[in-house]
């Protein structure tokens, strides 16, 4: 007579478990980077490149250096107010940790190429033909960089903030503005228009 054998089934092994882990692990990461995606503000930036195409068209007028890059602060103040205020709106959709995620890895990635471009803007106030080269270089690093966490328009519109400035460091000191108003202006309206309308506002 045959006896019945005892439930010799395995449990999991200690390698699978470490790969179960490993896997959640690459979720969660990929969920708190997905949240990154929707806090790319689309219609913000549009704003942003309205208002400086308005700075460009008032700049260019100024008669003097000092009241052109008063001009040109108060637009990038201006900028940063619009972008910072849509962000946090359209991060509002996602929960706390994701939020906190993307705000981490935005800000370490973004800040240090903006503060090297304030930084300059004081070196190169009395060279300002370099000033707007500086400026779209610095500013299209730093939206690539942030861009890693976000959707790939982000840092193909930082790619074409950089080629414009390594235009502008060679151009003529009369094509500042209007190579301002093409990055800070066109650029942002038109990224800002295809981010809103695939990604969401």
């Amino acid at each position: 007579m045959a006896l019945p054998h005892p439930d010799k089934t395995p449990g999991p092994s200690p390698a699978l478990s470490a790969r179960a882990m490993d896997n959640l692990r690459f979720i969660r990461e990929t969920m708190e980077q997905a949240g990154a995606f929707t806090a790319v503000p689309g219609w913000g930036g549009v704003a942003m490149g309205v208002t400086a195409l308005a700075a460009a068209a008032l700049a260019a007028i100024q008669p003097t250096t000092d009241a052109w890059l008063a001009v040109w602060i108060g637009e990038a103040t201006l900028g940063a107010l619009i972008a910072g205020l849509t962000m946090v709106r359209k991060s509002r959709g996602g929960s706390a940790p994701m939020a906190a995620a993307q705000w981490r890895k935005f800000t370490l990635a973004f800040v240090p190429a903006i503060l090297v471009g304030a930084l300059l803007t004081v070196a190169l106030r009395r060279v300002p033909w370099a000033l707007p080269g500086t400026w779209l270089l610095c500013y299209g690093a730093a939206v690539t960089s942030a861009g890693v966490f976000s959707v790939r328009v982000v840092p193909l519109m930082g790619l074409c903030f950089m080629l414009t400035g390594a235009v502008a460091l060679r151009a003529p000191a009369s094509w500042g503005d209007p190579l301002l108003a093409l990055g800070f202006g066109l650029f942002h309206i038109v990224f800002g228009v295809i981010i809103a309308r695939r990604y969401g506002g």
